[in-house]
C-alpha cells in the first residue's frame, strides 16, 4: 500500500464526520447471507452524528469522493447529507472537503451497501441518490437499483421518499426505468439525456419545480464521462416493497450500446 493512502487512513480516523465501523459490529455471524446486528447508530443519525439538528437525512450510495454530498449539502442546508462507500481513500476527499469548511450537515459511512439496513431505522431517510453506480451488466443482483437492494432501502426509507438514479450508462437507466414500470412505481422524473433535454418527463410536476442540483452538481465521473460525450440520464421514482425483476427489460440489446470508458485525469475538477 502506497504512502499517500496509508496518510489518508490515518487522517480519516480524525475525521469526526467519518463513521468506519468494523465488520464484528454490523455481522451476527455468516452463512449463505449475511446475518446482520443492529449497529448503535441506527436511528440516531442526526442526534449523534449531526448535534441534533433533527433534518430530512438523504444519502448517497456509492458515494465515491462525495463530491455529490457536498454539492448538495452546499445547495440545501436544511437536509442532512450522509455519503456511503466502501474505498476509504475515496472517502477521505469528501471528509477532508466537509471538515475544513466546517459542514455540518455533511457525513461519510464507510461500509458496504450490503449491510445498509444495519445502519439506519425505519423512515429515517427521506431520500437516497444513485450516482454513476457500476452497471453490473452481467450481474442484476449487484446492481444497486435491483429489487434485492430496493428492498432493502424501502426498509429505512420513508413512505413517499424518492430515488434518484444519475447514470451515464444508458443499460443501467432502461433497466431501472422498466423495474419501475413494471412494477407500477411512480416516476417523477425520467431522461435519457439530462443536458439536452430543456424538460424532462415527469409525471406530477415540471421539470423546474424539482431540485435544480440535478444538473448543477456533477461529480467527478460525470465530468469526465460528458467529456467523452456520454449522455447522462436520470431517473427519479417513489420506492415501494416486494419487487421483482423486470420481464420486459431487453438485456442483450442494451448491453450492445453500451460504449468503453476511459478513465482520465482531470486536473481542472474541484469538489
Amino acid at each position: 500500500m502506497g504512502h499517500g493512502k496509508l496518510k489518508k487512513f490515518a487522517e480519516n480516523e480524525t475525521f469526526r464526520c467519518l463513521l468506519q465501523p468494523a465488520a464484528e459490529e454490523v455481522l451476527a455471524g455468516r452463512g449463505k447471507e449475511f446475518l446482520l446486528k443492529d449497529h448503535p447508530i441506527k436511528g440516531h443519525w442526526n442526534e449523534q452524528m449531526f448535534s441534533g439538528a433533527a433534518r430530512p437525512i438523504v444519502l448517497e450510495l456509492g458515494c465515491g469522493r462525495g463530491e455529490y454530498c457536498i454539492g448538495l449539502a452546499r445547495r440545501t442546508p436544511d437536509s442532512n447529507y450522509i455519503g456511503v462507500d466502501i474505498k476509504g481513500a475515496r472517502l477521505w476527499k469528501g471528509a477532508r472537503e466537509a471538515t475544513v469548511n466546517n459542514m455540518g450537515n455533511v457525513a461519510f459511512l464507510r461500509t458496504r451497501i450490503e449491510f445498509i439496513e444495519a445502519f439506519f431505522a425505519p423512515g429515517e431517510v427521506s431520500e437516497i441518490w444513485l450516482t454513476f453506480s457500476d452497471p453490473q451488466l452481467n450481474h442484476e443482483n449487484s446492481r444497486l437499483s435491483s429489487p434485492l437492494f430496493l428492498e432493502r432501502y424501502s426498509k429505512f426509507l420513508k413512505p413517499g421518499g424518492l430515488v434518484h438514479l444519475k447514470t451515464d450508462s444508458r443499460f443501467l437507466y432502461e433497466y431501472t426505468l422498466a423495474l419501475c414500470k413494471e412494477n407500477g412505481l411512480e416516476i417523477v422524473a425520467a431522461t435519457n439525456d439530462l443536458y439536452g433535454d430543456p424538460v424532462i418527463s415527469t409525471g406530477q410536476s415540471e421539470w423546474r419545480n424539482l431540485n435544480p442540483a440535478v444538473r448543477e452538481v456533477k461529480t467527478y465521473y460525470e465530468t469526465m464521462f460528458s467529456r467523452q460525450g456520454y449522455k447522462i440520464t436520470y431517473l427519479c421514482f417513489r420506492l415501494s416493497p416486494s419487487l421483482h425483476s423486470p420481464a420486459s427489460f431487453d438485456a442483450d440489446y442494451w448491453r450492445s450500446v453500451e460504449g468503453p470508458r476511459h478513465s482520465v485525469a482531470l486536473p481542472d475538477f474541484q469538489l
